[in-house]
């Protein structure tokens, strides 16, 4: 049994899913022929998008629709799976091309890394293992937020264009950087008449949000109501 085995409560019949699953695309610069984790990162967004989906469901029997989906989107969001990789440590697991360098905290490949292995579970051990790996991560079932916490570039569209007369967001890539397996990319948001903000994150859509998010704060506060 491996470390990373015992921290998420299972314990693979096939090691190689879980070999690939750590394996991220970043290999192919010294290995071309190996199999890296995207394959099973795209089964593991759906497993977690049904689990998510159903432990959502459970939790909150008089939530509508609506509020339920902004539940999921957080339970199982790019930031929420970064945290839980890095509570189960799996930078220290993962495999990349010789020479690189550890990723940063919260960066996109540890939330791919998560999606990947929860990919290998269900194939390696079906809807009850998944199920025991998902309770052991930790996710914020019970996160506290308004509706549109989850969507701020859509919080913002509708702000603005509730303006007299109606503004729209300009968004703005400044900086790009980073390596190929952990991207950074810095975009700014501008609203005439409201102001700007910047943010960097992994990728242009999440950094959008983070612009997005980080103007709404300075326009309205800590609480974007």
């Amino acid at each position: 049994m491996t470390d990373l085995e015992r921290t998420i409560g299972y314990v693979f019949r096939n090691a190689s899913l879980l070999e690939q699953a750590l394996t991220t695309p970043a290999c192919h610069m010294d290995r071309p022929e190996v199999s890296d984790n995207q394959r099973l990162e795209f089964l593991g967004d759906a497993v977690f998008g049904l689990l998510s989906a159903d432990a959502v469901y459970a939790a909150f029997p008089a939530d509508a629709e609506g509020l339920l989906t902004v539940r999921r989107t957080h339970l199982v969001s790019g930031a929420a799976l970064a945290d839980a990789a890095e509570r189960l440590r799996l930078r220290d697991h993962l495999k990349f091309n010789q020479g690189a360098q550890p990723p940063p905290p919260h960066a996109k490949v540890l939330a791919d890394a998560l999606e990947a292995l929860m990919g290998a579970v269900w194939l390696d051990g079906g809807l009850a293992a998944v199920r025991t790996v998902f309770a052991s991560l930790g996710l914020p079932l019970n996160a506290s937020f308004n509706e549109w916490d989850a969507n701020p570039k859509g919080y913002l569209q509708v702000k603005t264009q509730a303006m007299h007369p109606p503004r729209r967001p300009v968004y703005e890539v400044t900086q790009t950087g980073g390596v190929a397996h952990a991207p950074v990319v810095t975009v700014r948001v501008r609203v005439h008449g409201l102001g700007e903000a910047v943010a960097t994150a992994g990728s242009k859509t999440a950094a959008e949000v983070a612009a997005a998010a980080a103007l709404l704060e300075k326009i309205n506060g800590s609480d974007p109501a």
